[in-house]
C-alpha cells in the first residue's frame, strides 16, 4: 500500500492522474516507461497513431514511405522550384543574389540544426515511444536512437523556413509539407508530439537566428558565382526582367557594401 501511495503521489506531481500513473493513458506503462511524457502527450500520440491501426496495411506502407522519405523529396522539389522562380523573377542582380543566398542557406540550416540536436538528444535521453509501449502501431522498424527532438521534423522545418525567406508563395507550400512531416512522425509511432514540436522550434530558431550570419558569409560567395561566366546562370536568368523586389525585412548584418540587402526578397 505504501509503494502504491508513493506511485500515486509521483503521478500527481507530474500532472498525471493516479490511474494513468499505474496504467498509462491507454496502455499498461508507467510515466517513466513512456520516456517522461505526460498524459496529454501520450494521449495525443495514441489518438494519432490509432489512425494507423485503423488503416489498411497498404495505406500504412505508403504513409511510412512518405513520412520517412517522401516529404523530404517533396521539399527538395519545392526548393528547386523556388530556385528556378527566384533566378527568373524581375529585380536587380542584388535581389537575385539575396534570393539565391537564402535558398543555399535552407539546406545548410537543416544540417546545422541536426548537429545542434546531437547533444540535445544525448542530454535528454528520451527513448522512442514504442520501446516500452508495445501497443503502438510502428510503421518503420530499426529506430534505435533517442526520440527528442525529431530529426525529420527539425530538417523539414529548417528547410521550409529557408525556402519561405526566399519565396513567400512556395514557402507556404514548404511549411505545409513540414507540418505534414511532423504529423506523420507521430502517425508512424516513432515520436511523441513534443518531439515534433521541439523539432519545429529548433529548425525555425536555427534558420532565423543564424540567417544574418549566413548572409554575411554566403553573400560574397554568391556574388562571385554571379560574376563568373560559367556560374552566373545559377543565380540569375538571362531573361530576368529589371525592377525591384520587395525585401522580407529580416535582420541584416552590417557589411561594407552600402547596398547589401536582407536574405530574401
Amino acid at each position: 500500500m505504501e509503494g502504491k501511495g508513493q506511485q500515486q503521489m509521483a503521478g500527481l506531481a507530474t500532472g498525471v492522474s493516479p490511474a494513468e500513473s499505474e496504467t498509462g493513458s491507454t496502455g499498461t506503462f508507467t510515466l517513466a516507461e513512456s520516456g517522461g511524457a505526460a498524459g496529454p502527450d501520450v494521449g495525443l500520440l495514441h489518438d494519432i497513431n490509432g489512425l494507423a491501426k485503423a488503416a489498411p496495411p497498404w495505406f500504412d506502407r505508403i504513409m511510412g514511405f512518405i513520412g520517412e522519405y517522401g516529404i523530404m523529396l517533396g521539399l527538395v522539389v519545392v526548393g528547386l522550384w523556388a530556385w528556378w522562380s527566384v533566378r527568373g523573377r524581375p529585380g536587380t542582380m542584388e535581389d537575385s543574389v539575396a534570393g539565391f543566398t537564402a535558398l543555399v542557406w535552407a539546406p545548410l540550416s537543416a544540417a546545422v540544426a541536426l548537429v545542434i540536436n546531437i547533444p540535445i538528444r544525448g542530454f535528454v535521453e528520451r527513448p522512442r515511444p514504442f520501446v516500452n509501449d508495445k501497443s503502438l502501431e510502428v510503421l518503420v522498424a530499426g529506430k534505435t536512437d533517442y526520440s527528442f527532438v525529431s530529426d525529420h521534423s527539425t530538417m523539414a522545418m529548417a528547410i521550409a523556413v529557408g525556402i519561405f525567406l526566399a519565396h513567400r508563395k512556395l514557402g507556404w507550400a514548404a511549411l505545409g509539407l513540414a507540418f505534414a512531416e511532423g504529423f506523420l512522425r507521430i502517425y508512424m509511432g516513432v515520436h511523441y508530439p513534443t518531439d515534433v514540436i521541439g523539432g519545429f522550434a529548433l529548425g525555425t530558431a536555427v534558420t532565423l537566428l543564424l540567417a544574418p550570419l549566413a548572409q554575411l558569409l554566403l553573400t560574397p560567395v554568391t556574388r562571385a558565382i554571379a560574376g563568373s561566366s560559367k556560374g552566373a546562370w545559377m543565380v540569375r536568368s538571362k531573361n530576368a526582367g529589371t525592377g525591384r523586389a520587395a525585401p522580407l525585412g529580416i535582420p541584416e548584418p552590417r557589411g561594407d557594401a552600402a547596398g547589401e540587402k536582407g536574405l530574401a526578397a
